[in-house]
């Protein structure tokens, strides 16, 4: 096995990354709507308040998943954007997207029998 970050294996690292509530969703709406601002982001991202998305966001940059770029605009504002590793987590998101509804379904009924 690789080594991963401070010694996590890789599914460790990815769960991480993806398992943190809002990550996913932040990575979904920088994905199909990306570069946001803030606020923008915060529109997309529906339920999530400033100081959840603040450190969502700092998380995901310190992950390399997301960028900051400083706009030098009148006045100056901030976009986020997903860096190359971010956009490679497409498939992760898809699948579990894919995945969620797929369990939601059988939840519901509508494909459900109990293995047990």
């Amino acid at each position: 096995m690789g080594s991963g970050v401070a010694g996590e294996g890789p599914l460790t690292v990815t769960a991480a990354i993806v398992g943190k509530k809002w990550h996913p969703r932040i990575v979904v709406e920088l994905l199909h709507g990306g570069p946001l601002g803030f606020n923008d982001l915060k529109e997309s991202v529906d339920g999530i308040s400033d100081k959840v998305l603040s450190e969502s966001l700092d998380d995901l940059q310190e992950r390399r998943i997301v960028e900051r770029t400083v706009i030098d605009d009148k006045p100056v504002r901030v976009e986020y954007s997903l860096t190359e590793w971010g956009e490679q987590l497409e498939l992760v998101v898809t699948a579990m997207d894919e995945w969620g509804q797929r369990y939601l379904d059988a939840l519901d009924g509508t494909d459900a029998e109990s293995d047990e």
